[in-house]
C-alpha cells in the first residue's frame, strides 16, 4: 500500500514538473523562430543555387564572358550576392537564438511577476531594443523580397516564352540583356527566339530549375517577413505585459508599505493609550 502511494506521488511530481517546463516554453517565439529559420534557409539555399544557374545560363546561351580584370561586371555582382547570402544565413541564425532566449526570459518573468521576481529596467530596455531591431530587419526583408521579385519577373518572361514557343514560332522576339542592366550599353547581348541557343536553352533544365529556385527564394524571403512581423507582435505584447505588471508590482509594494505604516501607527497609539490608562 505504501509503495503504491509512493509511486503515485512520484508520478504526480513528474507530471507537475513536465507541466511546469511546458508552461515556460514561449510557443509564440518558437513558432516565429521556426518560420524564420525555414524562410532564411529557403532564401539562402535556393538563392545561392539560382545565382549559380544564372551564371551558367549567361555564359552558355547569352555568350557573356567574365571580365579578365577586376571590373564590376554581372559575375562579380553575383559573387558579392553569394557572400551576402552566407552572411545573412549566419546572422539570422544567431538572431533567432537571441530572440528565443529573450522569449524564454520574458515568459519566465511574466509567470513569476506576482512572486518574488522583479523585472529590472535593463530587461525592459533589452526588450525595447529587440523591438526596434526586429522592425529594422522587417523593413530590410521587405526590400529583399522586392529585390528578389525582379529576377523572378525576368525569368518568368523567358520561361513563359519557352512554354509558348509554338505560338511565337513565326515571330522573332529578342531578349536584350541591356534592358535589364546586366551588361553595359556598349555590349549587345541578345537572344532571339529564332536562334539555336534559345531553342537549346528552352530544352535544357537550367532555365526551368533556375526559375523555380528564384520562386522558392522569393517565398523564403516572404516567410522571413512574416516571421519578423510575428516577432514584432510577440515582443510588443511581452513588453507591454511586463511594463503593466511592473507598475502593478510597484503599486502593491507601495500599498503594502502604507499598510505596514498604518499598522505601526495603530500599534503605537494603542501602546500610548494603555500606558496612559495604567
Amino acid at each position: 500500500m505504501e509503495e503504491n502511494m509512493e509511486e503515485g506521488q512520484t508520478q504526480k511530481g513528474c507530471s507537475e514538473c513536465c507541466l511546469k517546463c511546458l508552461s515556460g516554453i514561449p510557443y509564440a517565439s518558437l513558432i516565429a523562430t521556426i518560420l524564420l529559420y525555414a524562410g532564411v534557409a529557403l532564401f539562402c539555399g535556393c538563392g545561392h543555387e539560382a545565382l549559380s544557374g544564372t551564371v551558367t545560363i549567361l555564359q552558355t546561351y547569352f555568350d557573356v564572358v567574365r571580365s579578365p580584370v577586376d571590373a564590376l561586371d554581372v559575375f562579380t555582382m553575383i559573387d558579392i550576392f553569394k557572400y551576402v547570402i552566407y552572411g545573412v544565413a549566419g546572422a539570422f541564425f544567431v538572431y533567432g537564438i537571441l530572440l528565443m532566449v529573450e522569449g524564454f526570459f520574458t515568459t519566465g518573468a511574466i509567470r513569476d511577476l506576482y512572486g518574488d521576481f522583479k523585472i529590472t529596467t535593463c530587461g525592459r530596455c533589452v526588450s525595447a531594443w529587440f523591438i526596434m531591431l526586429t522592425y529594422i530587419f522587417m523593413l530590410a526583408w521587405l526590400g529583399v523580397t522586392a529585390f528578389t521579385s525582379l529576377p523572378v519577373f525576368m525569368y518568368f518572361n523567358i520561361w513563359n516564352t519557352c512554354q509558348n514557343n509554338t505560338v511565337v514560332y513565326n515571330t522573332n522576339l529578342c531578349f536584350d540583356l541591356r534592358q535589364f542592366g546586366i551588361v553595359s550599353i556598349g555590349e549587345e547581348k541578345k537572344l532571339c527566339t529564332a536562334s539555336e541557343n534559345f531553342i537549346k536553352m528552352c530544352e535544357s533544365n537550367e532555365l526551368d530549375l533556375t526559375f523555380h529556385l528564384f520562386v522558392c527564394a522569393l517565398a523564403g524571403a516572404g516567410a522571413a517577413v512574416i516571421a519578423m512581423v510575428h516577432y514584432l507582435m510577440v515582443l510588443s505584447a511581452n513588453w507591454a505585459y511586463v511594463k503593466d505588471a511592473c507598475r502593478m508590482q510597484k503599486y502593491e509594494d507601495i500599498k503594502s508599505k502604507e499598510e505596514q505604516e498604518l499598522h505601526d501607527i495603530h500599534s503605537t497609539r494603542s501602546k500610548e493609550r494603555l500606558n496612559a490608562y495604567t
